[in-house]
């Protein structure tokens, strides 16, 4: 009996004197905020990691489908190229200028104003985030179910089971949440795996098609199966794949010698990616005929029966590697949108907290993640791109007309990188035609994702500008609020 109270109060001293060295950390910094550690090489990985994802593997069916021949589908791919490199570009001057992470977000809010800037995160939240990640998630889950059912398709509860299964997301949800630096490098890894399996489809390609093997471009621009309406959801579906040069925006703050790496990492990228794209093209449709295309689910798997018999059992999983690695960078970048949307007062100020010592965003990363999972329970591959392009490319078209308007309202600011005014009135034209034309084609999916969108005009007003409401509305929603709160304040966990 005489150790018991000397156990115990050496236990009891033990985390005291823990809680009072955590305490002497949390004094001894001054300020808890995202380091820099992206440098060059982390920024080219980041964007050509999250370009190079699930796009290039199950894009080309819907960019065929949509555009009607073999010929047009090629010029889908390099127009989107081109176009994504526009973009980028813009991009590269906001990202230069205006030094703030965040991305879409931060710029319409410094251009356009707090109301847009707000629609634009709560699309994120509830819709282009969720929906964006469930589609290489499911991609992912296809490409490693498919090859124990070919030449039937793998079952589609089976493809989402999977998923959960193996833990993919649970898995980049973690690695981003322990470390900025194990993500980055992971990502470089990552970034090597599907470069070398876009190599080993090129390569095979290319030489068939030096060796005289060109009868699948016969008639390449056969108009018989061409449909105009369509050719905007051609668009879209080539777009996904370019999608991700706007990830580096997002981590502005993290990058070392921003106005340097910034547009240099986005122009190496883009057009790495644009000839990889259409060389893979190319080397598809040179081994597979465009009805081969159409009834594959998982083109390179079919590519790699025909044309790489002894490496046909690797290209599955190379392609699987390549859509973590776009999960991975997506899911990096895309919580700092909700993190600097908190940091601006305009999301819940949980969103803007940063671990102490990991120095990451992770209630922001956490918070997304009962989001995706039901993304992935409740869509399917194809409507989920057409369902969330919409807004996305909506809110791009906004972000670069923004450029042009904050041009014009801050001559004197300065602009280490700057492009002709042509790139950012070509690029809003463009986006907001393809908005536009995509209602017309598939008014299903677009239609439901640009109602999800004006959903947050509401919440804007309740939650943002309270102040700009009539006095009832304010008092009704002080009553409303009343009942979810406890009436003896004793109960209250912080209590003064």
């Amino acid at each position: 009996s005489i150790w018991q109270p000397t156990v115990a109060s050496y236990h009891r001293n033990k985390y005291v004197h823990r809680f009072r060295l955590l305490h002497s950390e949390m004094a001894s910094t001054e300020t808890v905020y995202l380091r820099k550690k992206v440098n060059l090489l982390g920024a080219v990985c980041l964007i050509v990691g999250t370009v190079v994802g699930s796009g290039i593997f199950i894009a080309p069916k819907g960019v065929l489908k949509n555009s009607g021949n073999v010929g047009l589908s090629l010029v889908v791919w390099f127009a989107t190229g081109v176009f994504s490199t526009f973009g980028a570009l813009c991009y590269a001057e906001l990202g230069t200028s205006i030094k703030k992470s965040g991305g879409h977000y931060i710029y319409l809010l410094e251009t356009l104003g707090p109301l847009p800037a707000f629609l634009r995160l709560w699309a994120e939240f509830i819709m282009i985030r969720p929906a964006v990640s469930s589609v290489v998630a499911l991609a992912f889950g296809q490409y490693i179910a498919e090859p124990f059912f070919s030449p039937c398709p793998a079952p589609e509860v089976l493809v989402k089971m999977l998923i959960h299964g193996i833990t993919v997301l649970t898995f980049v949800v973690a690695v981003n949440c322990w470390s900025v630096n194990w993500t980055s490098r992971l990502q470089i890894l990552l970034t090597t795996i599907k470069m070398g399996a876009l190599v080993l489809i090129i390569v095979p390609g290319v030489i068939k098609l030096s060796s005289g093997q060109t009868e699948n471009f016969h008639k390449a621009f056969d108009t018989s199966s061409l449909t105009l309406d369509k050719l905007p959801l051609a668009v879209y579906a080539g777009l996904y794949a370019y999608a991700g040069w706007f990830y580096l925006n997002f981590v502005t703050e993290e990058v070392i010698n921003p106005k340097r790496n910034i547009p240099l990492s986005i122009i190496l990228s883009m057009v790495t990616v644009t000839i990889a794209y259409l060389l893979t093209n190319i080397s598809y449709y040179t081994v597979m005929t465009s009805q081969d295309v159409l009834e594959s689910n998982a083109v390179a798997v079919t590519f790699a029966d025909r044309a790489l018999q002894g490496f046909s059992s690797i290209i599955p999983i190379l392609v699987a590697m390549s859509c973590l690695g776009a999960l991975m960078g997506g899911y990096f970048a895309g919580p700092r949108m909700l993190f600097s949307g908190s940091r601006e007062e305009q999301w819940p100020v949980l969103f803007a907290m940063i671990h102490i010592r990991r120095h990451t965003p992770l209630p922001a990363l956490l918070l997304m993640y009962p989001m995706v999972v039901f993304m992935i329970l409740a869509g399917e591959l194809f409507g989920l791109v057409n369902f969330y392009s919409f807004s996305r490319w909506l809110f791009i078209g906004l972000t670069t007309m923004g450029l042009m308007v904050h041009r014009y309202r801050n001559p004197n600011l300065p602009r280490p990188f700057k492009v002709y005014l042509f790139v950012p009135a070509v690029f809003t034209v463009v986006c907001f035609f393809i908005v536009g034309m995509s209602l017309y084609s598939d008014p299903v999916n677009t239609g439901i994702s640009f109602a999800f969108t004006l959903t947050g005009i509401p919440v804007y007003f309740l939650v943002v500008q309270k102040q700009r409401l009539p006095l009832c509305i304010n008092r009704a929603f002080r009553k409303w609020k009343r009942l979810f709160v406890f009436q003896n304040s004793d109960h209250l966990l912080f209590h003064p």
